[in-house]
């Protein structure tokens, strides 16, 4: 009998991921069961517990291979840049409806918490690296406020659908600029 590859075992474990990001994303984390799971990636229960113990599982690999799409600086052209990306991630893949789903999944879950506050935090950071010009602490002000905004411009994505990011790029070029 043939020996399963990696490359073939990876490729099943990110169509479940796959699959669970856009059952998760329309139709909420609560209202997803893993029956719904099988269903929307065509694989076994058997091949989903195979990679994912439980739906907890698959949020937290959805949650680990988030990626940061920040610009190299921070200028209100860069900024807006950013926001059209996260605009045509909401719009194209779900991406705020998804991100509304897990941030009200890890108010109740300690682990995924825990998980979304440490990428909470390497937000803040890399946003703060990119204020050379300014003292450590202030950098870390400016990035808490950098990182509240774009979190609501998603969470208003996800409610309010569509949504044009020029108020938001003021706000956030206000912010860096203060």
């Amino acid at each position: 009998m043939p020996r399963v590859t990696q490359a073939h075992l990876d490729a099943r474990r990110q169509q479940i991921i796959d699959a669970a990001r856009a059952r998760f994303a329309g139709h909420g984390f609560a209202r997803t069961s893993m029956t719904d799971l099988v269903e929307a990636s065509g694989l076994s229960v058997g091949a989903i517990y195979r990679y994912f113990k439980g739906k907890d599982q698959i949020v937290a690999a959805i949650c680990e291979q988030a990626t940061q799409a920040l610009p190299a600086e921070l200028t209100a052209g860069s900024v807006h840049e950013f926001l059209e990306h996260v605009r045509t991630m909401a719009r194209e893949e779900d991406h705020a409806r998804l991100v509304a789903q897990i941030y009200a999944e890890a108010a109740v879950s300690p682990q995924l918490a825990a998980l979304v506050r440490r990428q909470l935090g390497d937000l803040r950071a890399a946003v703060a690296a990119l204020l050379p010009g300014h003292e450590p602490a202030e950098a870390e002000r400016i990035a808490e406020a950098f990182v509240a905004v774009c979190n609501g411009y998603t969470q208003q994505l996800a409610v309010r659908g569509d949504l044009d990011p020029a108020p938001f790029t003021a706000a956030l070029t206000a912010i860096i600029e203060s």
